[in-house]
């Protein structure tokens, strides 16, 4: 798992789908934190994704970097804990200015069953779950 988090911080951004019914939807994201053994995300509750993610909590997550590619996928779950929601924001101090841990609107959330796959065009896939 923290091969995970590095690769997609090293990566900076990364794009994460989701499903809107019966339409994917994908948007860049940029937080990757690890908190408590898990790999949580950031994104605002008022958000589209926040809304697609509620009805149906697979996603799948890919990044590139530095000629590999990562693809993360499994279910988001929502921790609604403070402490977790301020593990996230210290960690993005950046993020600071539009979030609060405490304004209602913060929302991390962590991967469960995850299956990471890393691919290149010159090495065989390597998986690992968490």
């Amino acid at each position: 798992m923290e091969r995970v988090c590095e690769f997609l911080k090293e990566a900076g951004v990364y794009y994460l789908a989701t499903v809107e019914g019966d339409q994917p939807r994908v948007r860049p994201f940029g937080t990757a934190h690890i908190f408590e053994g898990k790999l949580y995300i950031q994104t605002g509750k008022v958000k589209p994704v926040s809304r697609q993610l509620q009805a149906n909590p697979k996603a799948e997550l890919c990044a590139f970097h530095n000629g590999q590619w990562l693809r993360l996928a499994g279910e988001l779950v929502e921790d609604d804990r403070v402490e977790a929601r301020k593990s996230m924001l210290d960690a993005y101090p950046n993020l600071r200015g539009m979030y609060d841990e405490n304004d209602g609107n913060t929302q991390v959330l962590y991967f469960k069953d995850a299956t990471a796959t890393f691919s290149s065009f010159t090495a065989a896939p390597e998986v690992i779950r968490f």
